[in-house]
Formats: C-alpha cells, structure tokens, sequence
C-alpha cells in the first residue's frame, strides 16, 4: 500500500471522489451533506492523497487548513472492493502524522449522524483519535487534539 498525492487525471480516483459523494447524498439529507467535489478538492488550502496497492486506487483521503492551527479531515473513502482492509485507518493515522507535521494544534471531522457513519463514529472516538464530539443539527463533529 502507498500513499501519494491524488492525481486529479487519474479516471479511478476520479471515480472514487464520485462514489464518495454519491454516498454522502444517499445517507443523509441534503443540506447535510459537506463533501468536497473534485472542483473544491483542488482548491489551494486542501491536499488530497489516494492510496494505491500496485496500480490500483483504493481510496483517498483529504486535509483542509482551516487555519494555521487547525485542519479538517475531508474525503476519506475506501473503494468497496478493499473494505475491511485497514485502508481507512492507515489513511487517518497518515492524516493526523501530518497534520501534527504542519504544527497543528487539532483536526476535525465532520460526520452523519445516520447509520451508515457508526462504524467510523466507533472507529475514531473508540481508538481516542477524535476526544471531543458535539453534535450539530445533523451531524456530529469529533476533534482530534495533536
């Protein structure tokens, strides 16, 4: 597995950035739904990765500077043919390495409230990656102190 800087020419990792977001707007409402499309991805204060196992993308994670202090988790996503594979977790601790590289002080992560999110939600409050929550309308933001 690698982790490179996203390729915005790649067809795959296109692929998967739509599959995210078709995901995102079948699980919750939409007004709720604040994934970043491949236009937003490539705006100057987010980095986005994809990881490949040969050649293959099998998922994408994105970090957005909110401030120089503060990061936001974006676009993470494992392609539905390597689920259950450590992808996404690899994919988080990459993230926070990175952000703590970048001298932030936290990261954040919005999320759903619905069920499709539970395993994440378990994920990243069950490993203490993300130690405050608070919950907003319908979504749940977690914080990750670096």
């Amino acid at each position: 597995m690698k982790i490179i800087e996203a390729d915005f020419n790649n067809p795959a990792f296109l692929e998967l950035i739509r599959d995210h977001l078709a995901d995102m707007y079948a699980t919750s409402p939409p007004e709720s739904v604040h994934a970043l499309g491949v236009e937003s991805l490539q705006a100057e204060n987010v980095t986005v990765w994809m990881v490949l196992e040969g050649t293959e993308v099998v998922g994408c994670i994105a970090l957005k500077e909110l401030s120089p202090v503060q990061g936001e988790l974006k676009s993470l996503k494992t392609h539905s043919r390597h689920l259950h594979k450590g992808i996404a977790k690899t994919l988080v601790r990459f993230l926070l390495a990175e952000g703590k590289r970048r001298g932030y002080q936290k990261i954040s992560l919005e999320t759903g409230v619905e069920d499709y999110f539970i395993p994440a939600r378990n994920y990243m409050s069950g490993r203490g990656l993300f130690i405050q929550s608070h919950l907003v309308s319908t979504q749940l933001i977690l914080i990750a102190a670096l």
